[in-house]
């Protein structure tokens, strides 16, 4: 704690699955937007604007690892629950920037070891061996789906393909019949280029630290993804995103406790965080990196401080009004707490933070100009940060 900001007052309007709204400056959410990734009310994902930014002030080398990379796979890709990739969802994407600025995704190629705790306790009857609670040592990272799918070609349809350069040659004939393929060729050239770099191969390759690192981190995806993280910043990746993603029946390894609350937590997703993420947050200090890392730990909502005992095992559900967040390195405070709840932690009570104030607090601690503008499809400019503005409490 003594390493971390937390934010207990982070607040919205919108208590919906809307990871676009939590990490863009979409100035509103709904259920319908959150399954619609390309539409023109999207704005780009933080990590698409660093990208975007990195390149056109020249400060991007072309020879450098890739600016914006996702972790551990195409965001959605794996879980039933989302069609097991045939349903996009909106999130890390570039929107009016153009698919160029799309995140470069990895994929996971190994097996999880451990059962976890259902879901939906009433519902589910399928045991799910989920790989962020636990995976076997020779699992390891690779060059994933580039991000980028036209119309009529789907996630799933990429994610049964092993190579990039076979997903490029079986749908180059299809692609030609599309107007996005200008956009497509040029994301296709950046992924082709990452297929003969030995920088970046060495960089996802956690094989190659010593079991007593890896075990650190703990034998789990997240633990997996967030050491190959620090691999990617060492090897000079500006911007890197490790999502906790549903996988499986019934999204089972996210954190959306409808049911099952209580099992799920004490069994399966607070131990794994907490092996994990101090392993990361001190590794990075250890090797003089934290100082210079912002890392930021942040969810799209909280979870009611009510709980709902009606479901097996009780349920929390979604709530926007008051959450936490934690914060950490390249100019964040050191051993600070921010804002105050009611006695439920239900409603905010001082300093209210948006994730817009985080937009634009990230933005002026990576040297970018958080009032930016840039222009959308119609020309119009449009902030990267919306409305929020930059939270003096949250700096060192």
């Amino acid at each position: 704690m003594d390493r971390l900001t937390v934010v207990r007052s982070m607040s919205h309007p919108y208590p919906l699955h809307g990871v676009g709204y939590a990490t863009s400056a979409m100035p509103l959410t709904s259920a319908e937007l959150n399954s619609l990734p390309r539409d023109a009310r999207q704005r780009p994902y933080i990590g698409s604007v660093v990208d975007y930014h990195l390149r056109h002030t020249g400060q991007q080398s072309p020879s450098a690892a890739p600016s914006n990379i996702g972790l551990p796979w195409l965001f959605g890709v794996k879980s039933d629950k989302y069609g097991a990739g045939t349903k996009r969802l909106s999130g890390p994407y570039a929107s009016y920037l153009g698919a160029d600025y799309d995140p470069i995704w990895t994929d996971f190629d190994g097996a999880g070891t451990r059962i976890v705790p259902k879901l939906d306790a009433d519902k589910q009857t399928a045991e799910v061996y989920d790989p962020f609670a636990g995976v076997q040592a020779d699992g390891r990272f690779q060059l994933g789906a580039i991000g980028h799918f036209p119309a009529g070609i789907t996630p799933r349809r990429f994610q049964q393909r092993r190579s990039l350069l076979d997903q490029f040659d079986a749908t180059r004939k299809t692609l030609e019949n599309y107007a996005s393929v200008s956009d497509y060729d040029k994301h296709q050239q950046r992924a082709c280029s990452l297929l003969t770099s030995n920088q970046m191969r060495s960089a996802i390759d956690i094989q190659r630290e010593p079991q007593r690192i890896r075990e650190r981190y703990g034998m789990t995806l997240f633990g997996q993804s967030l050491l190959a993280a620090r691999r990617l910043v060492e090897a000079g990746s500006r911007f890197v995103s490790v999502f906790w993603d549903p996988y499986g029946p019934f999204g089972a390894s996210c954190w959306d406790t409808h049911s099952n609350h209580f099992p799920r937590l004490k069994d399966y997703l607070l131990p794994v965080y907490d092996e994990s993420f101090p392993a990361f947050i001190l590794d990075l200090e250890e090797r003089g990196l934290l100082d210079e890392t912002a890392v930021l730990c942040i969810s799209e909502h909280g979870r009611t401080p009510q709980i709902d005992s009606k479901p097996k095992g009780a349920a929390r559900h979604h709530w926007s009004r008051a959450y936490s967040a934690v914060y950490a390195g390249g100019g964040f405070a050191r051993g600070r707490v921010v804002g105050q709840t009611d006695a439920l932690a239900g409603e905010v009570q001082n300093l209210p933070v948006s994730p817009k104030d985080i937009l634009a607090t990230t933005f002026h601690l990576l040297g970018i100009d958080p009032h930016t503008t840039l222009l959308d499809l119609e020309n119009r400019p449009q902030p990267i940060a919306g409305d929020g503005r930059v939270r003096v409490e949250l700096l060192g």
